[in-house]
């Protein structure tokens, strides 16, 4: 995990800057940071899709509209005039020469590199970008989930480090984001009535439990090729797991939170896979882009975390003895 003193970003690029993710997290997090000022470098979308400029701030604008209803109009259109888009496919060595063009158009130096892209394509942008030399004027920032397993997850980060330094690669979990997350820890070692009895002398178990009423929204093709395991389980719901249970950081720097995260899933026991509950919700083979006879699961239970992305509301119990349980009880699930 990239630390210290960074150079202030003169641009911001996202790879993916039409799919999913850009969409439901990335323009309504651009919209806020706009709304508060603290917005101000262009903002410059590489995707395949074959859209114009117009279709992708429409895009963008329908994205903000869906997540912030009373959005200002001038808010938007204030960030509508930082959007750029770039289409083309990403093992087209023109797309990468269009994009450096764009940069030296808008001067910038230092660029943020945002991979909003399925982990497989990581090194063919990490690598084309280091093509046209833009691995010297920026970072990058790679999304969750890092690999498929620990070999692939090894391999990665040998091939970014072959192309940036590691103070210039960041690894992140949106989830950790989220201002729940966030207030943790405050509301762990900042208070006097819990922090006494928050450790196993005092506490029976511990269940962590995300539930979603929603399928996997048009990214069947995604989904199917990692699953709930892997979207959620190994990376959200392990950190969660890592803020209930590790000791107070040493120091403010992430190098410190990292340590005391990482104590905590050396002590962890490996999962039993004979503990581990997989399942789809009833209609997940009928998605667009999933398999018809897929087995890859949109739910998952087992010990320490519990995940579940469901199409309908999940009626859930979780036994006082019990590390963590996750019972599905919807006829139309399983």
């Amino acid at each position: 995990m990239a630390g210290g003193t960074q150079p202030v970003a003169d641009a911001l690029v996202l790879f993916g800057a039409t799919g999913d993710l850009a969409k439901r997290k990335l323009f309504p997090a651009l919209y806020h940071l706009e709304r508060h000022g603290t917005l101000k470098v262009p903002v410059i979308g590489v995707a395949r899709s074959d859209w114009t400029d117009q279709a992708f701030c429409d895009n963008a604008h329908d994205s903000i509209i869906a997540a912030i209803p009373d959005a200002k109009a001038a808010v938007i259109d204030s960030l509508m005039a930082r959007l750029d888009l770039i289409q083309g496919d990403y093992s087209d060595h023109k797309t990468w020469t269009a994009l450096h063009h764009t940069l030296d158009r808008h001067k910038s130096k230092v660029a943020v590199f945002y991979m909003a892209i399925p982990p497989t394509m990581f090194p063919e942008v990490a690598q084309s970008l280091a093509s046209v030399g833009l691995n010297e004027r920026g970072r990058i920032v790679v999304e969750k989930p890092f690999g498929r397993d620990l070999a692939s997850a090894v391999g990665l980060n040998t091939v970014l480090h072959t192309v940036f330094p590691e103070e210039r690669i960041f690894r992140i979990d949106h989830y950790l984001g989220k201002e729940s997350v966030e207030d943790l820890l405050v509301f762990r070692f900042s208070n006097t009535l819990l922090e006494p009895v928050w450790n196993r002398n005092y506490v029976r178990s511990v269940q962590i439990t995300m539930s979603e009423t929603i399928g996997v929204e048009g990214r069947g093709s995604f989904y199917d090729g990692v699953g709930a395991i892997r979207d959620v389980m190994q990376n959200h719901l392990l950190q969660v797991t890592a803020l209930a249970a590790m000791e107070p950081p040493v120091g403010p720097d992430t190098s410190y939170l990292q340590d005391e995260k990482a104590k905590v899933f050396a002590a962890m026991r490996p999962i039993d896979p004979k503990h581990l509950v997989r399942g789809q919700y009833v209609g997940y083979r009928e998605e667009p882009g999933v398999a018809p006879d897929s087995t890859v699961e949109s739910a998952g239970s087992a010990a320490k975390a519990a995940a579940v992305r469901s199409s309908n509301q999940l009626d859930t119990t979780l036994p006082r003895r019990h590390t963590s349980v996750m019972a599905a009880r919807s006829k139309s699930y399983w």
